[in-house]
């Protein structure tokens, strides 16, 4: 496969049929660790401005992913490899879901798609995460909304407390909504 950087996150598949196999993955896993922000992605499609953008996306377990929402536009996502929490919030901050996500044969949902614009964020549970996401393009910078309440993610400090956090309450509600079943 032919790869186009394009920045230390940022990789393009240069070929018109993109095929990607278990040491493709393999090797942006160890990309991942290299990154300050530890994760990487290899868009499938050739550029920001093509209708429909698929990614294979690694994120380690430290990943900071800074709750956002976007704007005209629907994310799929579909769990690869590893664990995590996808984090739906409302305007203010308060957790609507935790959507407990796996890959195909770990029990846990492992696809899921979103069609109206919603804070959200990842938890990850496992060491590394890998996944498939899909949206609407062109992308614009614009289209992606943070809130307020979430630390920016050159606030190592905000960050940190925000998680530690967040988990607490992600497994309160978690445990909360399996007492309500």
């Amino acid at each position: 496969m032919r790869i186009k950087r394009l920045n230390k996150e940022v990789l393009y598949a240069g070929n018109e049929i993109v095929k990607v196999c278990r040491q493709d993955i393999e090797r942006l896993k160890e990309m991942s660790n290299d990154n300050e922000r530890k994760r990487i992605r290899l868009c499938t499609h050739k550029d920001v401005d093509e209708k429909i953008h698929e990614m294979l996306i690694v994120h380690t377990k430290d990943t900071y992913v800074r709750p956002h929402k976007h704007m005209n536009k629907i994310e799929s996502f579909h769990v690869i490899e590893g664990k995590v929490n996808v984090i739906l919030f409302d305007e203010d901050g308060d957790i609507m879901d935790s959507i407990q996500m796996g890959d195909y044969l770990s029990g846990y949902g492992f696809y899921y798609r979103i069609s109206f614009p919603c804070y959200h964020t990842l938890l990850i549970r496992s060491d590394v995460l890998v996944f498939h996401e899909t949206t609407n393009g062109p992308f614009k910078r614009t289209d992606t909304i943070f809130p307020v309440w979430a630390p920016d993610e050159k606030d190592f400090s905000g960050q940190k407390e925000f998680m530690s956090n967040l988990i607490m309450q992600v497994d309160s509600f978690v445990s909360e909504n399996k007492k309500e079943r």
